[in-house]
């Protein structure tokens, strides 16, 4: 039986007569199948994705392309195949077969240039690639699948055999040599079979150092070999919960952390390796996996020790308790000194004979299948998410070409230092003109403490407001016993019903006294908004010369100290010439003093001749007014209404004074700071430290390093860009 099956499994992977037709009707084989004709090399493995089943793979990922960049898919058989030449681009010659061709020219590059872009590290940059990444509990077989997969050894042991990321890039290619290479932290270390296992260790010595420490850099090993799939993968440390000898306390911690960082991005594919002789709900690498695909929509599980464990593995299989979206593949690894030509040969006789696993469908049993499968899902993903990849470089890379423009330009002179210092105060000015003078927010459309003009009327609006409702500004306030108690008081020897200067003074004064606090207090609140408003601005437009934001930031709050300082004193100026004095020129108020005193023989009326001696008498302005003990002195009744009328009249001038002024005063002020006094106050704080524009030819660290950091991403994102015109990726995204 085995001997059937060798010659069935050699000339099913190594064919040594022409191969039949091509279903498309082309007369010749492949140059790539023409090259496999003949006897295997001594050691080499078998092709594990066959040159028939590598014409059908390619067939799919034809379709799955055309899908994703919506290129014509040709129908197997189709009769118009030739008059979508032009349009594919392809020169196809007869002997080839035409979707074989579509696969090297369309699919191969795709692989090829995620490999580049992968080796240029551009998820450094945030942009995620498709990557089939194999996390496994330590000891599940994961190293002897990619060994199956790869038909060479690697470093086998006790303990964590894989310390680093290994990143597995293989190739297939027709000729018979095969070609490894290991490339980590810049260097390139050619190896061959024999010696493969030894390279990387060295290699990860290198890099985790010496022990059983794990690293996160990674290792990448590239196989070129006559009948490997073409895949690219990378290869994670065994999962294990307790250190043994020589290893970190948090070596659990350590690996997961490895983990979650290459399987979280959504274009990473799980392969998840679960030995048969576990219950697979209790395998930490499904609990990690399920974190980040709950649908199992990206994750294929491999089962490996079919062999070990058959009885119950079809049932498992079946029933998917894990929740495995992209479905098993059960194989049986190489075991011993076996070649890899008799490993597939007893996994296929397994597969075949054995009672129990025999019944296991064969579309989801061994290593060729299981390399199909994942050279499928590979370049699926790839042609489904090289457009979004492409686009999100040339959008990066476009951003950090701006953003570099917009930083500042390296000075070398004192001349150039100057003329950027007075840019920088230039554009203050002018943006502090907008926002503080004629309410432009289109510099800072969202930040609505900003919108200063309309932050300054309400402050306005609301320190009348106050005014108004100070008990002082209530007109019905001691019902006209105030006036009475000063009138009484400053009586003299004059003409009868005289109405005392003095009188009407002392009223106002003590008024003006109530709501002295309010015209200083308002003052200081705009001047603290004003200062919050010019140190953001200055601090805005200075941001990229840190080193002299310490200077501005002085400058500002000097300036705005003494412009607070004037604005108090003025204000308490005008307090004191409202006390002084009470003059007015407005005709409104003997047109308001006028309408008033029209109610006085109402209101004397009712208080000294109704017979019903009401305790209270409403009067329009004024609300009801308690009258019961102004009958006791009636002689200067008459003259306390009529100076209670003059005050109100007058104190409603005094506060639109109060508030006119005050807005008066602060546009000019603010006025003032942004178009003289600003730029006086900075030139004034640079110039008297010493050296404060040369230092402006310092850049600072943080500039520094921001300019590099951009530098590097520009370069890196260039390379990137190129990687894809390269590979004639242009085609895909037209």
């Amino acid at each position: 039986m085995a001997r059937q099956l060798q010659k069935e499994e050699i000339g099913l992977f190594q064919p040594t007569q022409p191969a039949p037709p091509s279903p498309l009707g082309t007369d010749s084989v492949d140059r790539d199948e023409r090259a496999l004709e003949g006897p295997l090399p001594g050691n080499a493995a078998p092709a594990l994705v066959p040159q028939r089943e590598r014409e059908e793979l390619a067939w799919s990922i034809h379709q799955a392309a055309g899908e994703s960049f919506n290129v014509p898919v040709l129908n197997k058989g189709s009769s118009t195949l030739h008059q979508h030449e032009e349009e594919y681009s392809l020169e196809l010659p007869e002997q080839n077969a035409p979707i074989i061709a579509f696969y090297n020219d369309r699919i191969r590059p795709l692989l090829d240039a995620v490999d580049s872009l992968r080796d240029l590290m551009i998820t450094k940059e945030d942009i995620q690639l498709p990557t089939i990444v194999v996390v496994g509990d330590q000891s599940s077989g994961k190293s002897s699948v990619l060994e199956s997969l790869a038909g060479i050894n690697l470093p086998r042991g006790l303990g964590i055999c894989t310390r680093v990321p290994l990143i597995m890039r293989l190739q297939h290619q027709p000729l018979p040599q095969p070609e490894l290479v290991l490339k980590f932290k810049g260097k390139v270390v050619k190896t061959d079979e024999e010696h493969v296992s030894e390279a990387i260790n060295r290699a990860t010595d290198l890099i985790a150092g010496l022990g059983k420490g794990i690293s996160g850099t990674p290792l990448t090993l590239e196989v070129r070999k006559n009948g490997v799939p073409d895949l690219t993968m990378v290869d994670l440390p065994g999962i294990t919960r307790v250190p043994v000898h020589g290893q970190p306390e948090d070596i659990y911690d350590q690996i997961r952390k490895i983990i979650m960082e290459y399987i979280t991005p959504k274009v990473s594919i799980i392969l998840n390796v679960l030995s048969a002789t576990v219950d697979f709900p209790t395998c930490e690498s499904i609990t990690m996996s399920r974190t980040v695909d709950k649908t199992g929509e990206r994750t294929l599980a491999v089962v490996t020790k079919s062999d070990k464990a058959p009885e119950g593995l079809l049932e498992k299989v079946k029933a998917n308790d894990v929740n495995i979206g992209l479905g098993y593949v059960c194989v049986r690894n190489r075991i011993g000194n076996e070649s890899y030509e008799e490993a597939r040969m007893e996994e296929a006789e397994l597969f075949e004979t054995h009672p129990m696993l025999s019944k296991i469908d064969k579309s989801i049993v061994g290593v060729p299948v299981l390399a199909q499968r994942l050279v499928q899902i590979l370049a699926k993903s790839i042609a489904g998410n090289l457009p979004a990849i492409v686009k999100s470089i040339t959008e990066k890379l476009n951003w950090n070409v701006a953003e570099l423009k917009r930083m500042p330009k390296k000075m070398s002179s004192l001349s150039e230092a100057m003329t950027v210092f007075m840019q920088i105060i230039g554009s203050a000015k002018e943006s502090l003109r907008k926002i503080l003078l004629r309410g432009e927010n289109d510099e800072y459309p969202d930040e609505k403490k900003l919108h200063c003009t309309a932050r300054l009327f309400e402050m306005l609006n609301d320190y009348s407001v106050e005014l108004h409702r100070n008990a002082e500004s209530n007109p019905a306030k001691n019902s006209l016993m105030e006036e009475i108690k000063v009138l009484d008081e400053t009586k003299g020897i004059w003409q009868p019903n005289f109405l005392p200067h003095t009188a009407f003074l002392t009223v106002l004064q003590r008024k003006v006294n109530g709501i002295s606090s309010i015209p200083i207090s308002f003052a200081k609140k705009v001047w603290n908004y004003v200062e919050e408003v010019v140190i953001s601005v200055i601090m805005h437009h200075s941001d990229n010369y840190r080193q002299l934001q310490s200077s501005f930031r002085r400058a500002g709050h000097n300036l705005i100290a003494k412009m607070k300082e004037r604005s108090v004193n003025w204000v308490m100026e005008i307090v004191e010439m409202e006390k002084q004095t009470n003059y007015i020129c407005n005709p409104e108020y003997l047109s308001e003093w006028n309408k008033l005193m029209g109610q006085q023989d109402f209101f004397m009326k009712e208080v000294l001749n109704d017979e019903e001696w009401p305790s209270k008498v409403k009067l329009k302005g004024f609300g009801e007014i308690e009258v019961e003990k102004l009958r006791q002195p009636p002689h200067v009744l008459q003259q306390a209404f009529d100076m209670k009328m003059r005050m109100t009249a007058y104190w409603k001038i005094v506060l639109r004074r109060l508030v006119d002024c005050m807005a008066l005063h602060l546009q000019l002020s603010v006025s003032k700071l942004v178009n003289k006094e600003l730029e006086k106050e900075i030139v004034d704080e640079l110039m008297g430290a010493g050296g404060g524009i040369e230092r402006m030819l310092d850049e600072s660290p943080s500039v520094n390093a921001k300019r590099l950091k951009i530098n590097k991403s520009i370069e890196l994102l260039q390379k990137a860009k190129e990687v894809v015109a390269n590979h004639g990726l242009d085609w895909y995204l037209c």
